[in-house]
C-alpha cells in the first residue's frame, strides 16, 4: 500500500500522480482505492483535480486514469533544464566509443538512482539499468558514488531511504556496511559495484561534482564478469575522471553562467 506524506493538499495530489505512474499502465479506480492511504472520496477528488489539470487523463470507455500530456510537457521541460543528459551527451558518446563499454549517467531522486541516459556497449549486456528508470542508490556504483559526496544531513537523509534488500550475496544489507564502503569511496574517489545489484555485472563509477563539491551526479563504466574484472574496469579510472569533471564545468556554466565561468576559469588557471 502507498504511504501519504505529510505536505498538505499537494503532497497527497502528488502521491495519488505517483500511484498512477507505478502501474505503468492506464488504471482503474478501483486499483487504485485498493493501494490507497487515502479514502474513497479523498481519492476521487484529488483524481479529479489531477485530470481537470491535466496531469492525468481519462479514458471514459475503459473507465481508467494515465498520466496527462501536461505532465509529459513538464517532463520534458524538466529532462531539459534539471537533467544533465543535455550538457553530458557529446561526452558520454566519446567515452562509451573510447572504452567499448556501457557508460551510464544518474542523478539521486530522494535517496534512489535516476538513470538520465545510458550508452550501450559495442556488444551490449542484458541488464536492468535504462534511461528514465529508477534503482537502488545501496547497491549500485552511482548511487554509492553520489551518496559519499554528499554532506553528512544528505547522507543520514538518503541512508534512511534505502531498502536494504539482498539482490546477490555481495549486497551491502546494513547501514555500517554502506557507510564503511561510502567512506573508502571518499577516500579514493570513485566507487565499484561488485555484482551487488545484479550477478555478473560490475562497474566502476565517478561522481559528478561542482567546484565547491556538491554532488550534480555520477557517471559509470559498466560490464560483466564474464568480459572484464574490477581492475580491469578501474584502469579505466584515468578516462573517466576528466569526463566527469568536465560535465561538472559544463553544468554549472549551463545552470549558473557566473560561477560556472569562475569554475572553469579556476580549472584553466590549474592546467
Amino acid at each position: 500500500m502507498a504511504q501519504a506524506t505529510g505536505d498538505g493538499t499537494v503532497g497527497k495530489a502528488l502521491d495519488v500522480l505517483d500511484q498512477v505512474a507505478s502501474f505503468g499502465r492506464p488504471v482503474r479506480f478501483s486499483e487504485l482505492l485498493e493501494a490507497s492511504p487515502y479514502p474513497k472520496a479523498t481519492l476521487y477528488r484529488h483524481l479529479q483535480a489531477l485530470t481537470h489539470q491535466g496531469m492525468l487523463s481519462f479514458d471514459p470507455d475503459r473507465q481508467a486514469y494515465a498520466l496527462g500530456i501536461r505532465l509529459v510537457r513538464l517532463a520534458h521541460a524538466a529532462w531539459t533544464q534539471s537533467s544533465l543528459a543535455p550538457v553530458a551527451r557529446p561526452h558520454l558518446d566519446a567515452l562509451s566509443q573510447k572504452v567499448g563499454e556501457t557508460v551510464h549517467l544518474a542523478q539521486l531522486d530522494h535517496g534512489q538512482v535516476l538513470y538520465v541516459d545510458k550508452r550501450n556497449a559495442a556488444r551490449p549486456i542484458e541488464m536492468f539499468s535504462e534511461a528514465g528508470k529508477v534503482g537502488p542508490a545501496y547497491c549500485t556504483g552511482v548511487g554509492k558514488a553520489m551518496m559519499a559526496f554528499l554532506d553528512e544531513t544528505a547522507l543520514a537523509e538518503a541512508v534512511s531511504q534505502q531498502s536494504f534488500h539482498r539482490f546477490t550475496p555481495a549486497t551491502l544489507t546494513d547501514a555500517v556496511a554502506l557507510h564503511d564502503d561510502l567512506r573508502a569511496i571518499r577516500a579514493r574517489g570513485y566507487a565499484f559495484d561488485r555484482e551487488e545489484h545484479e550477478p555478473g555485472i560490475i562497474c566502476v563509477a565517478m561522481p559528478i561534482l561542482t567546484g565547491k563539491g556538491r554532488v550534480l551526479g555520477a557517471l559509470s563504466v559498466t560490464s560483466s564478469t564474464a568480459r572484464t574484472s574490477l581492475d580491469g574496469l578501474e584502469a579505466l579510472v584515468p578516462v573517466i575522471r576528466p569526463v566527469a569533471e568536465r560535465i561538472a564545468a559544463e553544468a554549472e556554466d549551463w545552470r549558473f553562467p557566473d560561477e560556472g565561468s569562475e569554475t572553469r576559469q579556476r580549472m584553466t588557471a590549474g592546467m
